[in-house]
């Protein structure tokens, strides 16, 4: 069973059916009865629930800090426009600027602050839902509109990933800084691509990615048929493994279209996803394997004992 397990999956540009497989998958592993868990990183555009169709439990704001100057008690020493390295505070002679959008919430202003002039506020960047479909359980961000705090929303939704089920991360697209925390510790990453010139194109930078990360992934083509065979013939020449082709099928597209889950309304795609979710099982073994290496040679060196040591560092 692939529980303790976090699956991204992730493209390298939008539109190439990374929220089909997450769902799809989530999905085909809640019918077979096991414990997963979908999470919506994609909060710019969430899409996820339209297929899902979760029951929501609970939703609530997600809030970040940023700095709020009491002009009152400010001596206009500039030492927070010194700290910051994004410009999000700046000293005009007396008067002090704040630009929120541009805020890390690293805290360094109001900490240096000799004056005690700066405190943090919240700010409300966008919201998290909790629910229910069918048997997985839903995790949803969605970020509000004029916001660009992506990561930290996407952060906030991983922080309730499940340790006792199958995690599936419904990664946003492209290669910037919300996919980059949208995968991060993740222990393994389906890349979702299209034979096309432009997919290929943006396949490779994602590979690319995740290479520089040290994740192991594998590959899914989808709307297979569609261009030529040049994404084989790379993953041939890179020694990546393509574990599904999913064929470009009208009916796939209709279901697609209607907000209709692949698996129930096409039962002859059953087989692929069955075999997607064989290769996930190979994956955990895989993965447990390493994980108990690690704590071996850590062991031996002293630094952790087995009983605290579960997870890569």
């Amino acid at each position: 069973m692939p529980d303790n397990l976090v699956i991204a999956v992730a493209s390298g540009k939008g539109g190439t059916g990374k929220t089909t497989i997450a769902t799809n998958l989530a999905h085909y592993t809640a019918r077979l009865g096991q414990k997963v868990q979908y999470l919506d990183c994609d909060v710019e555009e969430p899409n996820g629930h339209i297929f899902l169709k979760p029951k929501i439990d609970f939703s609530g704001a997600v809030t970040i800090d940023v700095p709020q100057v009491d002009l009152e008690k400010c001596t206009g020493c500039g030492k927070c426009g010194e700290i910051c390295q994004y410009s999000a505070i700046i000293c005009i002679k007396e008067n002090v600027l704040t630009f929120e959008q541009l805020c890390h919430s690293c805290s360094g202003c109001w900490r240096i602050c000799p004056a005690d002039a700066i405190k943090p506020k919240p700010l409300n960047i966008g919201d998290i839902e909790f629910g229910k479909a069918s048997g997985v359980d839903f995790v949803g961000g969605k970020l509000r509109i004029g916001y660009v705090r992506t990561p930290s929303l996407i952060k906030e939704v991983k922080k309730h990933i499940k340790e006792d089920h199958l995690a599936i991360i419904d990664v946003p697209p492209g290669t910037s800084c919300p996919v980059v925390e949208a995968v991060r510790g993740a222990d393994f990453v389906l890349l979702i691509t299209e034979p096309t010139p432009f997919g290929l194109n943006d396949l490779k930078l994602t590979v690319g990615l995740v290479r520089e990360m040290n994740l192991p992934f594998a590959i899914i083509i989808n709307r297979y048929g569609i261009g030529n065979n040049e994404v084989e013939k790379y993953c041939a020449a890179e020694n990546i493994d393509i574990v599904l082709k999913l064929p470009d099928d009208r009916r796939i597209a209709e279901a697609y279209s209607s907000g209709r889950i692949i698996v129930d309304v096409l039962s002859e795609y059953l087989k692929q996803f069955s075999e997607l979710y064989e290769y996930i099982k190979r994956i955990k073994v895989g993965i447990n394997d390493k994980r108990r290496l690690r704590v071996r040679r850590k062991n031996k060196s002293g630094f952790r004992s087995s009983s605290s040591c579960t997870q890569d560092p």
